[in-house]
């Protein structure tokens, strides 16, 4: 029977998580198996189960995942980063590298988590409320300081996430644009709308 194969400093986990993002995207939870899942990979179903007990659980490894990796960068630029508008521009450029390095598990965390089984489903929509709370918080604290514009705090999160979100549909043309100046573009432009 094939093994699943990972990389030097990989594990089957993480292979199957990647393989599992791509066919969530392409294909959708729902219209994804286990079986098809085996296939992309190159192994039998069973060998699954020795990772992972369902579907299920993979899509919540992959929400979780993403989730964490969001709210620990957020800590790390609420503790160590000054002013407020400097921490908006790392958050930015941190979705942004998370569209560009992590585009399948970040597209399935924002678009399949209501598949998510309970109680993950409930906790993961309270990590994403908290997470836009924590975000609008920080553009309060910048309007209070006179750093950014009088906006609505969440429309201004809401414009932002958006936009980046867009990026999906820069992997899907055919222009050329380099990723760096997309990132630098963006930056540019979603700052220049909050700065004071």
């Amino acid at each position: 029977m094939p093994r699943i194969l990972t990389t030097k400093h990989g594990t089957k986990k993480g292979v199957i998580t990647k393989k599992a993002s791509r066919l969530f995207k392409e294909k959708g939870f729902s219209a994804t198996s286990m079986r098809d899942l085996a296939e992309a990979i190159g192994v039998e179903a069973p060998s699954l189960y020795n990772h992972f007990g369902s579907k299920n659980e993979i899509l919540q490894e992959i929400c979780f995942r993403i989730a964490n990796l969001f709210n620990t960068h957020l800590n790390e630029v609420e503790m160590h980063i000054q002013p407020d508008l400097a921490k908006i521009e790392t958050i930015i450029r941190f979705h942004i590298n998370m569209m560009l390095n992590e585009y399948e598990s970040v597209y399935v965390s924002d678009h399949e988590w209501k598949h998510l089984p309970e109680p993950y489903l409930s906790n993961f929509k309270n990590q994403r409320r908290g997470y836009r709370a924590r975000l609008a918080e920080i553009i309060m604290a910048g309007i209070k300081n006179k750093e950014l514009k009088k906006v609505d705090p969440y429309v201004a999160v809401l414009t932002i996430l958006s936009a980046i979100g867009g990026i999906e549909i820069w992997r899907l043309s055919k222009k050329n644009t380099d990723a760096k100046l997309l990132e630098q573009n963006m930056v540019a432009i979603l700052i220049h709308g909050l700065k004071y």
